[in-house]
């Protein structure tokens, strides 16, 4: 659990007026702001991937689709799991990865390779953290499963780390790879929503199913030791990119709230024995969020009652609504006439599928017209994996910067530590760290780069 005192650390907080306040502290001598950096091109990107389990187990599948990557080394507790993906490997026409580690300690030796360039991370979310850090004073540019970090030290640790190594640090957060989220993205950018004031995204997922999945029951031990929203990035991090978090605007302030464990206990009694162990998080946390600019979100956390899957997924601009649940929904006022050239728009009523689906069309992201076709072959939770992984490879091989830095990872993680504290003192509001040190404006806006922009530079 964590202790409810004010820290010391550099990384702690203290309580100042009725805030919760985590200082930024100043960057240490030697290190150097990540924003937009992008390292030399690299030929072919050399893989090593760490977890072979329910997320590692496709990573081998999805990068013997993608040109420029190869996998070199892979590692896990279990060699069998190895085997697996070695035969995955050759049955997609890849050559068989050259290095295999097994065993507590394997993880360092294939982090110490002369031969990787990047180290894929697909463990528990405990071991993230010690892992990028180590990977990158190899190296080594490190893609790490979400969260990134458990712990605002932690955040640090993996900006730090990256700011001195000159590293790349990017958290897999595949739902901003999902379709819509792509296409209102681009909406967005293009004017459509007007000035985007509220977004919503949440974890909502009943994991009954997928409780037994987690070697040595490391989820629910984690779940049952901690309150607030232990699991926020995919509902946090594709509306991040909508607002432009560091890229303009900055989160500043949170106050999160939580239920009793009501579904969450009676699952812990038939687990481990009735009053065996207290469950501590909450059937449903939500999280309010206010930014610098006067901008809200709303992240919610729920994996024990049975409701329906949703990421909530919602953005209210000025000019027009969209939702991706529980169906995909726009809504337009007359003020966006001027952009799609339409007299008949109106924000009463969602418009008709047919155009919605006409709109969506249009609007197409990009990133998803290039890649759609073989992103749906491919899949990996409906291809966004694949394009996840795909934009990954595009960028370290074009030495381009990443759609996802540091910055995001630890902005995403860094909920939570801070959900959890604010509802360890009653709900008390917390004034968050700005990772960034200050520079959360140079960036005036997310880019997903390609080779074509820069030519056309």
């Amino acid at each position: 659990m964590l202790g409810l005192c004010a820290c010391t650390t550099d990384y702690g907080y203290k309580i100042r007026s009725g805030r919760i306040v985590y200082d930024t502290p100043p960057r240490p001598a030697g290190q150097q702001s990540m924003l937009g950096f992008a390292c030399d091109p690299i030929d072919t990107v050399r893989i090593g991937v760490i977890g072979l389990g329910d997320r590692g187990k496709d990573v081998p599948k999805r990068m013997a689709f993608i040109e420029h990557a190869s996998i070199r080394a892979l590692c896990d507790l279990f060699p069998e799991r190895i085997e697996r993906a070695q035969a995955s490997l050759v049955k997609r026409g890849a050559p068989r990865a050259v290095h295999e580690f097994s065993g507590e300690e394997g993880w360092k030796a294939l982090c110490e390779l002369d031969d990787i360039d990047l180290v894929y991370l697909a463990v528990p979310w405990q071991l993230h953290t010690t892992m990028a850090v180590y990977a990158m004073e190899h190296g080594k540019h490190v893609a790490v499963e979400v969260p990134a970090a458990t712990s605002i030290a932690e955040c640090w640790a993996l900006v730090n780390t990256s700011e001195r190594t000159r590293r790349h640090c990017m958290m897999l957060e595949n739902c901003c790879y999902d379709f819509f989220e792509l296409t209102c993205l681009n909406m967005v950018q293009q004017g459509l929503f007007g000035d985007v004031v509220h977004v919503e995204g949440s974890y909502i997922h009943n994991l009954d199913p997928w409780w037994d999945n987690y070697q040595g029951d490391w989820r629910m031990t984690y779940n049952k030791d901690h309150h607030g929203d232990v699991y926020p990035t995919h509902g946090i991090g594709p509306v991040c990119q909508v607002l432009g978090i560091h890229r303009g605007d900055r989160m500043e302030e949170l106050v999160a709230m939580d239920t009793g464990a009501f579904s969450g206990q009676a699952k812990a009694d038939a687990r481990y024995g009735e009053g065996a162990v207290e469950y501590a998080n909450g059937d449903l946390t939500s999280t309010m969020i206010r930014t610098h600019k006067g901008k809200t979100i709303l992240v919610e956390h729920d994996v024990v009652t049975p409701r329906p899957y949703n990421r909530m997924y919602q953005i209210v601009g000025t000019k027009g609504y969209a939702n991706k649940y529980p169906t995909r929904g726009l809504a337009l006022g007359s003020d966006a006439a001027e952009i799609l050239s339409s007299d008949d728009l109106t924000a009463e009523k969602y418009m008709s599928d047919a155009k919605r689906d006409s709109l969506l069309a249009a609007f197409k992201h990009p990133i998803a017209k290039e890649i759609e076709a073989l992103a749906r072959k491919v899949g990996g939770h409906g291809g966004m994996d694949f394009i996840m992984d795909y934009r990954l490879i595009y960028c370290l091989h074009n030495g381009l910067p990443l759609d996802e830095d540091v910055y995001d990872a630890a902005e995403w993680s860094s909920l939570v530590e801070l959900t959890e504290v604010s509802i360890a003192h009653g709900s008390m509001p917390v004034v968050m760290p700005d990772f960034t040190r200050g520079e959360w404006d140079r960036l005036d806006s997310l880019k997903f780069y390609t080779c074509r922009q820069e030519a056309g530079r």
